[in-house]
């Protein structure tokens, strides 16, 4: 069995997609003469401010997150998105391309506090359903039956996409003090790429709200 961290990297976007938003906001307002270098920030601030955010639906963002399933069974909530995910019946993970073990991933990610008395229980249970799933692989079950005893921590990968109105809605929820802490660790960092790569949308994010 194998414990990696959980992450998500950001796998493809709309070019130039605060330009593309102003210059579709611009429509609006017939004011497409005022386009220069720079006006994008401003454009947008101004939109934000006044809670018109149908603009910034012109383009799309999309994401790959590697985390828990239990995670997963939150982020595929979320509606006008994309997904597409690992599938646990037709991944079978004793194939020497998943490296003949399941991943899991670690729970001290989320709980870094949590006392090593609670994480070796956790662990013990990872390796129990291990076992329990391979044992039931061996005696000639399909992926599909065996996955019902894989946990809640298998790893899994999600690709989503959606447009920056849904990412903001997304990131307000996700990295709230009221969220998980789980999808928290993998929401705040990739909200903090998201203000450095498109500050104008993201900025007034505040992920300890």
């Amino acid at each position: 069995m194998k414990l990696i961290q959980a992450s998500a990297v950001i796998e493809s976007f709309t070019p130039d997609l605060q330009e593309l938003i102003e210059k579709a906001g611009r429509v609006c307002y017939r004011s497409e003469e005022r386009i220069a270098p720079g006006t994008a920030e401003k454009f947008i601030t101004s939109i934000l401010s006044n809670h018109h955010e149908s603009v910034l639906e012109h383009g799309a963002i999309t994401v790959r997150f590697i985390n828990d399933r239990g995670v997963s069974h939150e982020e595929v909530r979320h509606r006008i998105s994309s997904f597409s995910q690992e599938s646990t019946r037709y991944c079978s993970y004793d194939k020497a391309k998943h490296g003949s073990e399941i991943t899991v991933i670690d729970i001290r990610g989320g709980f870094p506090s949590m006392p090593e008395e609670r994480f070796l229980i956790w662990h013990h249970a990872m390796l129990a359903a291990e076992q329990a799933y391979f044992a039931l692989l061996a005696a000639g079950a399909a992926p599909q039956e065996a996955r019902s005893v894989l946990p809640n921590s298998l790893k899994t990968e999600l690709v989503w996409t959606a447009n920056p109105r849904e990412w903001r809605h997304v990131l307000r929820l996700r990295t709230s003090k009221a969220a998980h802490p789980q999808i928290r660790e993998v929401m705040i960092p990739l909200l903090r790429e998201f203000q450095q790569r498109w500050p104008a949308i993201f900025s007034d994010i505040k992920e300890l709200s």
